[in-house]
């Protein structure tokens, strides 16, 4: 019973999670993340202030915190051990931006285009993005599941990870300045094929 509870809790947080940053990423894209105060948010999301606080610790957050990483890590980890580094990871952020911005979520994809757009023409949230690319990073190295206590493996996966988050950063730029109206799986394809070459996310896509 106690695992049961716990389990619902845990659901219902991440539902008050969820429900406070779409209002949040609304009233920035409608007023502007200046102009918009926590308490905005709190009264639009129909909850107390120290409940977005609690939730979200400072108004960066708001826009920043996201679940993607488990997203593209757990796609990673499904992928074949044997293939080339960059296929994996590059396979996973293709697959994963197709499952963020398909035509049956338009609303995940008006959020995520909001909040990319976001992160770009704030320069508070610029300088926090950088936290969390490496937090993808390190992610992505985990799911990779390679030998930990080999340096030079580790390297290389540290390599492939940052130079991969470099193509899908410029790929998501440019999705951003065209307001979305590109196709961001094609997008990042293109930029992984312009650093590592035409094969890298595999003849099937």
């Amino acid at each position: 019973m106690t695992e049961r509870h716990s389990t619902l809790r845990a659901r219902r947080r991440a539902q008050t999670q969820r429900t406070i940053q779409a209002h949040a990423i609304r009233l920035f894209g409608e007023r502007g993340y200046d102009a918009t105060t926590m308490n905005d948010v709190a009264e639009a999301a129909g909850v107390s202030p120290m409940t977005v606080y609690r939730h979200f610790p400072t108004k960066e957050d708001l826009v920043l915190a996201d679940q993607h990483g488990e997203l593209i890590a757990e796609r990673i980890a499904a992928s074949p051990a044997g293939q080339p580094l960059v296929r994996r990871i590059g396979g996973a952020l293709v697959d994963a931006a197709a499952a963020l911005t398909g035509d049956d979520v338009a609303a995940d994809r008006q959020f995520l285009l909001v909040r990319l757009q976001l992160m770009i023409s704030t320069p508070a949230l610029r300088a926090r993005h950088l936290d969390n690319q490496y937090a993808l990073q390190q992610a992505i190295v985990g799911a990779l599941d390679d030998d930990a206590t080999d340096p030079d493996a580790a390297f290389q996966a540290q390599a492939a990870a940052s130079a991969c988050l470099a193509a899908l950063h410029t790929a998501m730029v440019r999705w951003a300045e065209d307001d979305g109206r590109t196709d961001l799986p094609r997008l990042i394809g293109k930029a992984l094929a312009a650093v590592f070459g035409d094969d890298v996310i595999g003849p099937a896509r």
